[in-house]
């Protein structure tokens, strides 16, 4: 299925908007389905996360109907990398003891995300190419 640039921007906004009030409100409950144990430290950890996904909420929305240009493709790859980033260090962290396997939700989403940006960025290529 190939998703267009706006169709993901909406769904990553979307998503990025859920987990800042999740992680924001209840970072608590996040830590427990990845089973590790909250603490004073991990929840002023998650509450500085929340505003970093605000943060790329609001860029994702209002980037949705951008045309293709440098700036747009900067914000999907760099958001590649960092979903694939993610994906990685959470199997890693399960697979050494530190998570449990509630974090393997998260590294499906992050690896699902980042193809989709992957498999975006490459139909707007050819299109580009067919058109230029």
């Amino acid at each position: 299925m190939q998703l267009s640039f706006r169709t993901l921007s909406i769904i990553t906004s979307s998503l990025c908007f859920v987990l800042t009030l999740a992680w924001g409100l209840f970072p608590d409950i996040l830590l427990a389905i990845w089973s590790i144990e909250y603490s004073e430290g991990a929840g002023f950890v998650a509450r500085r996360g929340a505003v970093l996904f605000a943060a790329l909420g609001v860029m994702f929305y209002l980037a949705r109907n951008a045309p293709p240009s440098v700036a747009r493709s900067a914000l999907s790859n760099g958001f590649t990398i960092g979903c694939f980033g993610l994906a990685v260090l959470g199997f890693g962290e399960w697979l050494n003891g530190h998570a449990g396997p509630g974090i393997l939700l998260a590294v499906l989403v992050e690896f699902a995300l980042g193809l989709g940006f992957v498999q975006a960025r490459r139909v707007t290529v050819e299109l580009s190419e067919t058109v230029g």
